[in-house]
This record gives structure tokens, sequence and C-alpha cells, in this order.
């Protein structure tokens, strides 16, 4: 082959890999289908010559091949196509063609992978993120359990060791009273390991640099910063606060058209608002969580954030609203003392985040 960039498109399966490489001018120069082993796709694209570009699309193999294929070429672009409109066929070699053909014309939609500095953290709190998730789930199944056959379970204690026999009593016998303890032999189990995950998961994200100035801010936790530190990883990804509300999922996302009219043969722009549509739907589940638990937090607490939460209401601003505007102003606050190390600083907050 040329010494000339080469551009790369893996579609990759857990049992192989579909490869497909093109010139700068658009022809494919190359197929091939590999295992899905870190040897073999290393060795194929250490055979090629010139500035090598990697394209392939975000999944479980993702950031493993990230990782991986770092070191050994120019660029590596994790993509995210889901919501893209398809024509025509489809196929493991048509896929591999297309994220190759668009890697070339650098219009694929990057994901962020970042380096791996962080990957014991990101573990940890995914494993606590699945302890909590899991456990949740059994209590709502335990409820349903009981709400199906007409009894009520008001509050917790349907979940308390000391009262599980009389709730078991309500039962009749049979497979759903073998059910029932079933789910509470499973509750026990994730409840015995809920704090051991958190106290690794805590003690790891200690060890960051930005743990004090992140703890500084009000009402973000130890759970709340470990989750900060292990999905958003580091605040230089985001150029502005916008950035991080588009991420949490506190971007206001607007609508508009016909924006500019003709006013003496000259274009001037309408001064009509543009129409809002909602909050933005691609965005980190947990983040938005953790930015929201914050912000409700605050509004049921004395300090500034409540009198600041106070004010928009007293103002006119509907609570759901005044509560989003407290999020995104948590956010913003974030992300500022993780750049600067600072720490939080009451005097210095401002009436909006805008």
């Amino acid at each position: 082959m040329k010494r000339t960039a080469k551009y790369v498109g893996l579609d990759v399966h857990q049992a192989t890999t579909v490869v497909s490489v093109r010139d700068p001018g658009g022809r494919v120069i190359a197929h091939s289908i590999l295992h899905t082993e870190e040897p073999e796709v290393v060795g194929f694209l250490r055979g090629l010559r010139g500035r090598v570009s990697v394209a392939l699309e975000e999944g479980t193999q993702a950031q493993w091949l990230h990782d991986v294929l770092e070191p050994v070429v120019d660029r590596v672009v994790v993509c995210d196509r889901r919501g893209k409109k398809r024509q025509g066929n489809k196929g493991d070699l048509v896929d591999a063609d297309e994220l190759s053909e668009q890697l070339r014309l650098g219009t694929l939609r990057p994901v962020y992978h970042g380096s791996a500095h962080q990957a014991n953290l990101r573990e940890l709190a995914r494993t606590y993120r699945g302890v909590v998730g899991d456990a949740t789930r059994v209590m709502q199944r335990l409820k349903a359990l009981f709400r199906a056959r007409g009894i009520k379970t008001p509050g917790a204690r349907v979940y308390h060791p000391a009262t599980r026999s009389e709730w078991l009593d309500k039962l009749p016998g049979g497979g759903v009273r073998f059910r029932a303890e079933v789910l509470y032999a499973q509750l026990d189990a994730l409840r015995m390991q809920r704090p051991k995950v958190k106290a690794s998961m805590v003690a790891e994200a200690r060890r960051d640099p930005a743990w004090a100035a992140l703890r500084s801010v009000p009402f973000l936790g130890p759970v709340r910063v470990a989750q900060i530190l292990a999905i958003a990883r580091t605040p230089w990804r985001f150029r502005s606060k916008r950035g991080i509300w588009a991420y949490s999922g506190l971007a206001v996302v607007t609508s508009t058209s016909a924006e500019y009219v003709l006013v003496d043969g000259r274009p001037l722009r309408r001064r009509r608002a543009p129409i809002t549509r909602g909050l933005n739907r691609n965005h980190n589940a947990t983040l938005k969580d953790v930015f929201k638990g914050a912000a409700s937090a605050a509004t049921a607490r004395r300090g500034p954030l409540q009198d600041l939460y106070h004010t928009m209401t007293d103002g006119g601003m509907r609570p759901e609203l005044a509560r989003l505007t407290l999020a995104r102003k948590i956010a913003a606050l974030t992300l500022r003392l993780w750049k600067t190390g600072e720490r939080y600083d009451p005097t210095q907050l401002t009436m909006q985040a805008r």
C-alpha cells in the first residue's frame, strides 16, 4: 500500500470484526474479516502505511478497543450513530464501508472515551449503581407481589426484617410465599454488599486531586462526587458550562424558523423568542440524577441556594423551573471549581445560571 492517509472503519462483533480501508480519494482499497482479538486487530492496523484513522461504533467492546488502538494508530473515533436514518441494505461489510466513508468526510459524531487513568473508579461506580439498581428492582417486585393480592404496603415497613414474618403471613402458601422469601433473600444479600461497594468507591474517589474542591460544593456528598469523577472524568472535555448542561440533560432545546426578514434590502433578525421544546434527551442519566438530587436537597435546607430558589419562585417562576435553574447553577459551579481548584464561596453566588 502507498504511504498515504488511511481511513479504517471497524464493524465490531463478539466473534469477528469486519474492516474497511479507504484512501483519501474515497476508494476502498482493502476489506478484511478479523477475529475480535487484540493481536489480530493490532497486527492488521500496524501493517497499514501512512497516517491511520480508525472509527468504530459505541458498544460493549468500544472502551476496550479504544484503549488498545490509541497507542497504535494516529486517531481513534468512537461514534454514536443511534437515531440515524438508514437507506438500502444493512450488513457488516456495508456498515464498515459507511464508517470508513463518514470518517473520511468528518461527519461522525464522536463519543468521549478519554484516557484509562480513571478505569478503576469507573468500574467501582458501575458496581455501586448496579447494586443500588438491583436492590430497588427487588423492592419494587416485593411491593408489586403484595399489591397484586390486594395487600397495601405503605412506607418501607414491608422491607424491615423485624416485621417480615408478619407480612409473609398475609400471603397464601405455595409458590407465592416461596417467591416472597426468595425476594427477601435477594434484598438481604444486596443490602450486605452495598456498604462495601460504597466504601470502596469513595476511597478510590478520594485519591483524585479534585475531590476537595468538589466536596466543597453544597449538597454534593461523597457518593455524588464519586459519580461525577467517574462519569465526567475530566472538566476539560467541556469548553463551558453549556457543555456540562447538555451532558447532564439540563440543556433547553429550542426551535425556530424564518429567523430573518428583509428590511430595505438588508437581512435583519426577528425579535421573537425561539420556542422551547423541553430538555435534551441525549444525556447521561446518572449525572442528571446527581445534579437534580442536589438541587432538590438545596430547596429543603437553609442556605444561599435555598434563598436563590425562593427569590426565583417569589418572582413568579414555577417551582419546577426554579429547581431546574438551581440544578444548572450547581452543575456550572461544579465545573468552575473543578477547573480552578478553588473552594466554594457563597458570597460569589450570582442570581441565575444562564
